[in-house]
């Protein structure tokens, strides 16, 4: 059974994603949640607060977070590969509110852009975290982990805004594929130390996987 905030969150982001951040009220969330407009506030505070935490709950960034230990063990592109489809998945399935997000970005009120920009900033420190990993393991030459990362995330979601936003086109899986596979290789040209490089990081993700599969075995 969910709990009042998990209530009220799940209201938060449905409503949003109808009517925007400018046109959900707090009494339409309360009362779509099921609880009074007071309960709301004893939980959260404000409607500032209640939209920092959709955006924590309902975006990329928990998929993000759970991905990355898994990302450790693989080579290189596979891992951008696997993060792209992550995040396109992401992307589609929250499409909505996207949208409607991106028609009022504009006019949010100066407390609603701070909360947007601190939650793009730790996207992107999340997945920069990867890249020094990569980078202390020898795998990619010295760069702005901070960069890589915005330039990673920004050319998908470029591609995601002028295909199914823009043009409206449903992109489908296998052409996603194609699209991602081609992304990531350029990608990995332009920040990989060397192929060398990549081939040992290639045989330690071989490695680690026959180690686990041992233990799993035994």
């Amino acid at each position: 059974m969910k709990d009042t905030k998990e209530k009220l969150l799940e209201a938060t982001f449905r409503l949003i994603s109808e009517k925007g951040y400018l046109g959900a009220t707090t009494r339409e969330i309360a009362h779509r949640a099921g609880v009074t407009e007071l309960t709301l506030f004893r939980h959260f505070g404000s409607k500032e607060k209640l939209f920092e935490e959709v955006l924590k709950k309902y975006t990329f960034l928990p998929r993000l977070r759970g991905l990355l230990p898994e990302l450790t063990g693989m080579c290189y592109n596979e891992a951008l590969e696997i993060l792209g489809e992550r995040f396109i998945e992401t992307l589609k399935k929250r499409k909505s509110l996207i949208r409607i997000m991106l028609s009022e970005i504009n006019l949010y009120p100066d407390k609603i852009r701070v909360v947007y920009n601190g939650f793009i900033d730790e996207l992107i420190k999340t997945l920069a975290g990867y890249f020094r990993y990569l980078q202390k393991e020898q795998v990619v030459r010295h760069f702005s982990s901070e960069t890589a990362a915005r330039a990673f995330l920004g050319m998908i979601f470029s591609y995601f805004l002028s295909e199914e936003i823009m043009v409206g086109h449903n992109v489908d899986k296998k052409e996603t594929k194609k699209i991602l596979r081609e992304f990531t290789g350029i990608f990995m040209k332009g920040t990989l130390k060397s192929e060398s490089r990549d081939e040992k990081y290639v045989k330690l993700a071989q490695k680690k996987t026959q180690l686990k599969r041992k233990r799993t075995n035994g």
